[in-house]
């Protein structure tokens, strides 16, 4: 059974875990509100080029594009996972790298594994074909950095190597709420039954100016980095707000322990009062006898 000088020690020991829990809530908050601005402004945009793009290039006829070209057939694909560097964040890697190991377990293809974050690999690079580890000079990547790991992945599909990559990634929606997500880069096209509601949905010829193959050859490279910029977003803003919402937790569970160590500390305090009044009070006793 502990004695007093162990509680104070814990107590002391707690106390300072909870300013350190504190202070990682108050930059995490700070952190996210910057990432969260960042995100809603970049979402939009890029979530309508896509569809728009996916859009124009169903109903133009005779147009190709390198990442238009399907091949279902192909047994080799890449994923690109973005995870975080460090850890004290919730659930943000475990359920990622759940989602992840879903993916690989229900994929019948030869899949090639990057990175972007540390965490993830560390768990799961033993029972995959792991793929490089991509850093940036800063925690925030800039849309040159970003626009540079997606030109390295999108040559793989260029030239045959693999037949799709996909990413995944946490989506953000609110410091409390994140979704693991798992989607499609390339092709960067749609379903047949979903092209067959376009073409029906619009039967008209459009007038593209410039030509549609300008506007698509420029577009289409532009959609593909926005995808995988706006993910990287997603998971900045969905980490941030996962490790404040753990460190609220952690600060919570701090105190709790420190009010509780407390009152052991103090009933040990009063028992030991209590002992040596009846001893004194027994001596009193006996010498008055």
């Amino acid at each position: 059974m502990a004695n007093i000088k162990d509680l104070k020690k814990k107590i002391k020991s707690t106390k300072s875990t909870l300013k350190i829990t504190q202070a990682m809530k108050l930059v995490s908050a700070a952190k996210l509100a910057k990432a969260q601005q960042a995100i809603v402004s970049a979402r939009p945009y890029a979530e309508e080029l896509e569809q728009t793009i996916k859009t124009a290039a169903s109903l133009v006829t005779g147009y190709e594009h390198d990442f238009l070209k399907e091949d279902e057939n192909h047994q080799h694909a890449a994923l690109l996972v973005i995870s975080s560097d460090k850890g004290l964040c919730g659930g943000y890697n475990t359920q990622l790298i759940k989602r992840v190991r879903s993916f690989l377990k229900e994929s019948d293809k030869d899949l090639k594994v990057f990175f972007i974050g540390k965490k993830a690999k560390q768990v799961i690079s033993k029972e995959i074909n792991t793929g490089e580890l991509f850093t940036f000079t800063k925690n925030e990547p800039t849309f040159l950095e970003v626009e540079e790991v997606a030109t390295q992945l999108s040559e793989l599909f260029k030239t045959g190597e693999i037949g799709s990559l996909h990413i995944a990634y946490n989506t953000f929606y609110s410091a409390m709420s994140f979704d693991p997500t798992i989607k499609q880069l390339l092709p960067l096209s749609l379903p047949e039954s979903e092209k067959n509601k376009l073409r029906e949905q619009f039967p008209l010829d459009f007038k593209y100016e410039p030509s549609a193959t300008e506007i698509l050859n420029t577009t289409i490279p532009e959609a593909y980095n926005s995808m995988i910029y706006t993910s990287i977003l997603n998971a900045q803003a969905a980490e941030h707000g996962s490790r404040m919402s753990a460190m609220e937790s952690a600060s919570k569970n701090c105190k709790e322990a420190i009010r509780e160590l407390t009152i052991r500390m103090n009933k040990l305090r009063q028992a030991a009062i209590t002992t040596e009044l009846i001893e004194v009070v027994s001596g009193a006793e006996s010498l008055n006898g």
